[in-house]
């Protein structure tokens, strides 16, 4: 699965548990790279994402490493971390969440 379907499918799998925010971590390039999925919706915290909701929100030459679920909505100052770090792939698992 390439990692454009399994932001898809987190995307996706996010709307069905509102209360949770799924970070995935990696690099782009050598530079570290964040996304945050929350109610369906991504956004990265280290690279501009396009304003085009069809567009994809990782940039070319993306490598996810990491997965966290973290206790939504989102507090900057204090993030609770509910599950992981794991793979990514790992977060589609029912168990997982």
């Amino acid at each position: 699965m390439s990692d454009v379907e399994l932001v898809q499918q987190l995307e996706e799998r996010s709307r069905q548990e509102p209360e949770r925010v799924v970070r995935l971590m990696g690099t782009v390039e050598g530079e570290p790279f964040e996304l945050l999925i929350f109610r369906g919706f991504s956004s990265s915290t280290t690279h501009p994402t396009a304003f085009d909701p069809d567009a994809s929100v990782l940039p070319a030459g993306t490598q996810l490493e990491q997965a966290e679920v973290l206790q939504g909505p989102l507090n900057p100052t204090e993030s609770v971390l509910l599950i992981g770090p794991m793979p990514p792939d790992d977060l589609l698992a029912q168990a997982n969440w």
